[in-house]
């Protein structure tokens, strides 16, 4: 294992406990929201896991694009930030081909919980793995109608051994999450390509060379 597939086991932990957590299983329908870094992490594991079908969905088509490149099968929802909950929710399901089992939120952003909670099947589960604000509303009686869970993570532990020996196997890929690399000099630039959307980054490494 590379220095910088070392240094990507920490999203890779945030991924693998939410799997764990969330009990995914082979063949699980699947919804991930958000392709960002933890997203697309997500979706790798959740790939080597075996869940089928699989939808990601994201504001932005290039993250979608990436998701593609990552896993080839996997089905792409492109939101918009004006789009009704529910109606996004109805075309979630509609390009997964059924409710999902599992929703796996990696944004915390209230709409996209709620599109998650609308594409989630009767008593499936919505994990909420995305840091978002400290007071949101929720569609309760849809929620409790629907015996949907409704589960959050917000640490990992004894991840990194699994990481390591998934990597190691090959079974998870993460050197394509690394789309930008600059030198200890340019360390400025490195912060700003990673904090400025129009550069599309996902993960940006500072290389000592």
């Amino acid at each position: 294992m590379t220095y910088e597939e070392g240094s990507l086991l920490e999203p890779l932990s945030v991924a693998l406990a939410g799997i764990d957590r969330s009990n995914l299983r082979l063949g699980d329908s699947l919804v991930i929201c958000g392709a960002g870094p933890i997203g697309l992490v997500s979706l790798l594991a959740a790939h080597a896991a075996g869940a089928a079908p699989i939808v990601i969905t994201d504001l932005d088509e290039n993250r979608l694009a990436r998701a593609k490149e990552l896993v080839p099968r996997v089905r792409t929802v492109l939101v918009s930030r004006s789009d009704d909950a529910k109606a996004l929710g109805k075309k979630i399901v509609d390009t997964l081909g059924e409710e999902a089992k599992l929703v796996l939120e990696c944004t915390g952003v209230e709409g996209s919980i709620h599109a998650g909670i609308y594409a989630a099947r009767f008593g499936g589960a919505v994990f909420v793995i995305g840091v978002g604000k400290d007071f949101q509303s929720i569609p309760f009686m849809h929620l409790s109608a629907k015996e949907i869970d409704l589960r959050f993570q917000y640490r990992y532990h004894d991840t990194y051994p699994k990481g390591i020996s998934l990597v190691k196997e090959g079974l998870i890929n993460l050197k394509p999450l690394v789309t930008h690399r600059f030198s200890l000099e340019q360390g400025v630039e490195a912060f700003a390509a990673a904090s400025n959307p129009t550069a599309r980054a996902v993960k940006v490494q500072i290389i000592d060379d």
